[in-house]
């Protein structure tokens, strides 16, 4: 119950959490992307100083040793046009050689680098002999992709805790669903044969024939709800039924014993519609949805059940001119422990959607509602073919 009240809380603080840990993993991206963005330019400025000592060692024929060489030869990785003075390129170096030679792709590529990083200047006595135009090497064009991998894993495993976690709740739930059933069944099943026996021996003593044809009438009621929490705790059979005749059996029981004050409507098509129902269990789901909208209504005002066909499945709706439910509780009706009622156990609709959607292999929901105008509740099932 707890868990029910907070859980939008908690889902909050997950999603919060969830934001801080990709807004981290994007930030030191960033860092380590600018790091490297960094460590490359100064690799080509150390390019550009020995560019400009090569320059000077060839002009005066000297030997300025190895040095200067190596440090050109050294750039393997990141992409670099080198323009002189006049505009022309004087050298390329890890690019297409083949492509290199399209003059078009190459003022492409300038550009390109141009809005990648700026360019540098090389300058020989205050004058600007070249100008080197450099990309993103390989790595860091990789690492580009790098925070959407990281993100990717994060939402992977969170989905796979949440399906796990789902699972193992509906596990845990289904257990707790088929253990109470069971167990109220085997409660109800040990008084009930006694007064099964209490009524033969009345009917022997010559009672008022009456009064035991109500005890009767009680005691197939009690059979009933023993049969349906038997059910309810197993996977119950399903037959071919009408569901015109199976709603209205259930409809007239409650409404004989109702309040006056309410106005009671069924609509129906004409013919039969077949589809495959547990009987005790579909009538426990009508009775569970009018009963709701009667309490809804406080005993007075005007509920309408209303099926109606498709080519391939076939719908009931129970409409009620009561208080509504907000749009926030839609789905929250439908869970274990949540009620509205200050006596209520909680568990009404959530057995409601538990045979409608697990036993009959349909959907049910809130169609509609209107605070203080009233609420619609509808039961999708498949035709029997």
């Amino acid at each position: 119950m707890i868990f029910t009240e907070y859980r939008n809380t908690f889902r909050w603080i997950m999603i919060a959490a969830s934001f801080i840990i990709v807004s981290l993993i994007l930030w030191k991206t960033y860092e380590f992307f600018q790091h490297f963005k960094e460590e490359e330019r100064v690799k080509m400025e150390n390019w550009s100083f020995a560019q400009t000592d090569l320059q000077k060692m060839n002009n005066l024929n000297a030997d300025m040793g190895n040095l200067p060489l190596k440090v050109i030869t050294s750039n393997t990785t990141t992409p670099m046009i080198l323009v002189d003075s006049d505009g022309n390129i004087s050298s390329f170096n890890n690019l297409d050689e083949t492509k290199a030679e399209d003059s078009t792709y190459v003022k492409s590529l300038i550009y390109k680098f141009e809005k990648e990083n700026t360019p540098i200047q090389v300058k020989q006595d205050g004058k600007i002999i070249s100008t080197i135009y450099y990309g993103n090497s390989p790595l860091l064009n990789k690492l580009v992709y790098y925070p959407f991998a990281l993100i990717l894993i994060v939402v992977l495993f969170g989905a796979v805790i949440f399906f796990f976690y789902r699972s193992n709740k509906n596990a845990t739930q289904n257990k707790l669903w088929s253990g109470m059933a069971k167990e109220t069944a085997h409660q109800i099943g040990t008084p009930l044969s006694s007064l099964i026996g209490w009524t033969e021996i009345l009917k022997s003593e010559q009672v008022n024939p009456e009064y035991i044809v109500e005890i009767e009438k009680d005691v197939d009621r009690l059979q009933t709800i023993t049969e349906r929490f038997s059910k309810i705790g197993s996977i119950p059979t399903l037959e071919v039924a009408d569901i015109i005749k199976e709603t209205i059996d259930a409809y007239d029981y409650l409404k004989s014993r109702s309040s006056k004050l309410i106005d009671f409507e069924i609509i129906t098509p004409s013919g039969d519609i077949p589809v495959k129902l547990n009987k005790q269990l579909y009538s426990w789901v009508i009775e569970n949805l009018v009963k709701n909208a009667i309490d809804a209504m406080k005993g007075r005002g005007k509920l309408t059940v209303e099926i109606s066909q498709l080519e391939n499945n076939v719908k009931v709706s129970v409409s009620d001119t009561g208080k509504g439910i907000p749009k926030s509780q839609f789905k929250k009706i439908f869970e274990p422990g949540f009620t509205s009622k200050k006596r209520g156990w909680g568990l009404g609709l959530s057995l409601t959607k538990r045979i409608i959607e697990d036993f009959h292999d349909g959907q049910i929901k809130v169609l509609q509602s209107e605070i203080n105008k009233g609420t619609t509740i509808q039961i999708a099932l498949m035709r029997a073919v």
